[in-house]
């Protein structure tokens, strides 16, 4: 048993020890100082006896230097057994570096820390990989050791820009009158989209609870309770396949206002953006955002989600293919179909055999071919050209916008396929041939998106994003429409097809990072919604009866969004990869390599829940 006076020596010990100073305040005005530092060891030189080291910390980087000439051999033992990673004290004096020898790359690089003693407060193994802001280690490896990873000072960065962020976003919306309320994570399934991760009730054997894809349905309750104005950074949990753009659990800005019009939500929006990249890239953003409908965004760039930092906009041409002798186009018109062309600045490395590459390229996305027009020396050339007169060629080069040195992709099929195999390979060439600006913020809202989308595969309608949208009041009387229509489902005049809603999404550069709606306040409405989507009434009250039950209280019209606070804080950093931003991100398999989950649990506590795990053969319908 220590002794109290041993105990007094180590507290004694700690209050030396204890910094007066970061890694990254100390400068030239506080020459002369005496300062203590602590950190960890990120580089060690040994120069002809003199000892440097760089010591580090969240706030930085100071020089230190060990001089035989001013402090113990045991001293200099000391610095010469540091390494990579070892967390030490330095006590010394502040002085400027000598003249020529400042490091203009550090806010520090003015001066030195003359050290005077020093102790090691924890050795390090040698790390997988050197801790700097570049490395080559694999991200499997930086996962595993992911304490490590975060060490490294790119990674200390997207964090700090992370927490402005989030900073920036709860100031920003308590100014606006919202208030932030927290919803619970253990809640009822509710189908949105994605599978639930569902959690076993110990206390009530054969019920679950499950982990929520977003607190939807309980912020529409909070709108209906009378609170106003609700936010939250919210956690939410989706078990679907994963790539570098999602996780199994994310963070998103959710948020939802009452008595409201998707102008008003915009007008929030806008101004926490700009609120939010003033406080994290002091970037002054133009307000309001430019907006399309999602059947312009559609037909100008093939995407719901356009990137529209370049140009490269799509042309129709089914008018013109309808009047044609051209077989393909003529019958793709008149079945209803669309004819869309892409047209770029034709490369000089575009070969005969990369162009037959990218029509590969387009019948995977889904077209059943690609034809492409091109105009050089002062002639238009294409496989197609015998299909069409002197006059109708003229008229191609019109449509198209081909001039001298370009070509143009052109695909004939269904509308939705056209303009999406066309918006793919849009991007694809842009990357490719690095037409994309850098260091440009390009900000677009699309709105009026269809409530329902067809499913071939299972011959019914589902909803293209929400099933609480509202439909705009002229397309509310298409709900009963579509119950009494002869016509199948399949076809594309069914009244279902044709219900515009009030949803939005909000684009940034090419990513989707919010998306949201005015939702349905009327309970008469929002079961005819769910009728659509094959939830009879017995369904509906057992999965959504809470909803329906608060909506025969006073209901008030409301809306709202949910910006991806991840993808949002990547986008920032210059990141394609939101496992960047996340402390502690799972891969793409949905493991967490650091601590090893998901992984077994005892059984005792599999025999709590009630739950017996099925070997193999069981699970096959072996005994």
């Amino acid at each position: 048993m220590e002794t109290a006076a041993a105990q007094e020596l180590k507290i004694k010990t700690f209050k030396e020890l204890k910094r007066t100073h970061t890694c990254g305040e100390l400068a030239k005005k506080d020459e002369g100082i005496t300062a203590i530092l602590n950190g960890w060891v990120a580089v060690t030189r040994d120069h002809g006896g003199v000892i440097f080291i760089d010591l580090r910390d969240r706030y930085g980087v100071t020089q230190v230097v060990f001089k035989p000439e001013v402090v113990s051999p045991e001293v200099m033992q000391k610095a010469h057994s540091l390494r990579s990673e070892w967390v030490v004290s330095v006590k010394g004096k502040l002085e400027a570096r000598p003249k020529g020898m400042e490091n203009p790359k550090l806010t520090t690089g003015e001066i030195e820390l003359l050290a005077e003693s020093v102790e090691i407060l924890n050795e390090s193994k040698t790390p997988p990989f050197e801790i700097s802001d570049e490395t080559q280690a694999s991200e499997d490896v930086r996962l595993f050791y992911r304490f490590l990873d975060l060490r490294r000072p790119t990674m200390q960065e997207k964090f700090k820009v992370r927490h402005v962020a989030a900073l920036s976003v709860r100031n920003y919306l308590h100014s606006r009158g919202f208030y932030e309320i927290e919803t619970p994570l253990l809640m009822r399934s509710t189908p949105e989209g994605a599978r639930d991760y569902i959690v076993p009730s110990r206390t009530n054997r054969g019920k679950f609870y499950a982990l929520p894809q977003s607190p939807q349905l309980l912020k529409q309750i909070l709108m209906i309770s009378g609170f106003d104005r609700y936010f939250q950074l919210a956690r939410c949990l989706r078990d679907e396949d994963l790539r570098a753009d999602r996780q199994p659990e994310f963070t998103q800005i959710d948020m939802e206002m009452a008595f409201v019009t998707q102008e008003d939500v915009w007008e929030v929006i806008e101004g926490m953006m700009a609120a939010l990249f003033k406080d994290t890239l002091n970037l002054k953003l133009t307000l309001p955002f430019p907006r399309l409908t999602y059947r312009e965004a559609m037909n100008c760039y093939g995407t719901d989600k356009p990137d529209t930092r370049f140009g490269w906009e799509l042309a129709d041409l089914t008018a013109f293919g309808a009047k044609t002798t051209f077989k393909v186009f003529a019958e793709t018109a008149k079945k209803g179909g669309a004819i869309k062309g892409l047209t770029i600045p034709k490369p000089p490395e575009f070969t005969r055999s990369q162009l037959d590459l990218l029509e590969e390229t387009a019948k995977q996305y889904g077209a059943k071919g690609l034809a492409n027009f091109s105009h050089e020396g002062g002639e238009l050339k294409s496989p197609l050209l015998k299909f069409f007169d002197e006059k109708e060629r003229k008229e191609i080069v019109n449509l198209l916008g081909l001039k001298e040195g370009h070509i143009s992709f052109i695909v004939a099929d269904r509308w939705e396929v056209a303009c999406t195999v066309l918006g793919r390979l849009r991007n694809d060439l842009a990357k490719r041939f690095k037409v994309i600006p850098e260091n440009k913020w390009s900000h677009l809202w699309i709105y009026e998106f269809p409530v329902f989308e067809y499913n071939a595969g299972e011959n019914r309608f589902d909803a293209m994003h929400n099933i609480v949208t509202c439909p705009y009041e002229e397309d509310l009387p298409k709900l009963d429409e579509g119950f009494s229509t002869p016509l199948p489902l399949n076809d594309p005049a069914h009244p279902w097809g044709h219900i515009r809603g009030y949803q939005y999404d909000l684009v940034l550069n090419g990513s989707e990072i919010a998306s949201g709606g005015i939702r349905i306040h009327k309970r008469q409405i929002q079961e005819k919604v769910l009728q659509i989507l094959g939830i009879d009434k017995e369904r509906a009250e057992r999965m959504f009866g809470f909803l329906l039950r608060a909506l025969d209280y006073g209901a008030p019209p409301h809306g709202g969004i949910a910006p991806g606070f991840d993808r949002i804080v990547a986008l920032l950093v210059g990141s394609d990869n939101i496992r960047d931003v996340i402390a502690f991100p799972k891969t793409s398999a949905g493991l967490s390599l650091m601590d090893g989950s998901p992984a077994e649990v005892d059984a005792r506590q599999l025999e709590e829940l009630g739950i017996r795990l099925m070997d193999e053969g069981n699970s096959k319908g072996k005994k």
